[in-house]
């Protein structure tokens, strides 16, 4: 009788494990992530509004920061604060144009593959020889042949960092590729193109995310490296471009607002975009943990 009592009980109901989202909220470190990145948007987006142009007759020269001038002035009199607010809308393009251009072309690489064994040979050998270049020397050689200009910048630095994208997508691919449901989508006849975009794209969405913020934080870093070394856009300002007129103009000694306000934001930027993808990727391995 007691076992029919207890057969009769209902079952309890199972728990709702949390998702990515949820789980994030909880990271405080997301959260300093997010804010670094949505004040480095917000920057990109309304500081050249909000800011006049950098031009010589904002200031005296080389002034240091104050009430008036939060940043200083460089040695034409130009606000520090101001070429900081327009070079972060050159940070902010070249970011986002070239992370596009990377994850694209990386993730149709992956995709294609995963999916078509006899390609995966030939792209991966493309893939290795690609990795096995040195990114900057590769970079400074094509940048030096095209010319400086912001348009060369962005493709340099999305055509030289897909192949890492491409081994990314590929790995998640090629897991969902084996899957059950992929091989039911071949037998009822429905096409590669088809198979691929309705049934494996989705399951690497958040691979995808995570290869946009990665290729975002690298392409702020290389495009200041580019500009401090001459190769950015002359007629684009940019931060590593401000820290190649303080070199230039042999002032570092004394200047230090100069290289340190530029310096900050490139560092805060990169901190917030590294910061929100490790924080992601480890949510979105922590669910799939729990899933199993």
């Amino acid at each position: 009788m007691t076992d029919a009592i207890q057969s009769a009980e209902p079952a309890e109901a199972p728990v709702a494990r949390p998702g990515i989202r949820h789980e994030l909220v909880r990271r405080p470190l997301w959260w300093v992530g997010a804010v670094l990145v949505v004040g480095f948007v917000l920057l990109g987006i309304l500081g050249p509004w909000l800011v006049d142009a950098p031009r010589s007759d904002q200031g005296p020269l080389l002034a240091g920061p104050s009430g008036s001038d939060p940043f200083g002035t460089d040695d034409l009199g130009r606000s520090v604060f101001s070429q900081v607010a327009w070079g972060a809308r050159t940070s902010l393009l070249v970011a986002v144009v070239a992370s596009v251009i990377a994850t694209v072309v990386g993730a149709a690489v992956g995709l294609l593959s995963a999916f078509f064994p006899r390609l995966d040979t030939i792209f991966g050998v493309i893939v290795d020889v690609m990795l096995s270049l040195p990114p900057l020397p590769l970079m400074i050689v094509v940048a030096a042949s095209l010319g400086a200009n912001l348009r060369t910048t962005i493709l340099v630095i999305g055509l030289t960092a897909w192949p890492e994208v491409a081994r990314l997508i590929r790995s998640g691919a090629q897991q969902v590729v084996s899957m059950p449901f992929v091989d039911a989508a071949r037998i009822v006849g429905e096409r590669a193109w088809t198979i691929i975009m309705r049934e494996i794209v989705p399951s690497v969405v958040p691979l995808i995310i995570v290869a946009v913020l990665m290729i975002a934080s690298r392409a702020i870093i290389t495009e200041a490296a580019l500009s401090f070394l001459g190769l950015g856009d002359p007629s684009a300002w940019s931060w590593g471009r401000i820290m190649q007129n303080a070199q230039r103009s042999n002032v570092l000694s004394f200047a230090w607002w100069m290289t340190l306000f530029p310096s900050l934001a490139l560092l805060l930027t990169t901190l917030g975009v590294s910061l929100a993808g490790n924080q992601y990727s480890d949510a979105r391995n922590r669910r799939l943990h729990q899933r199993r």
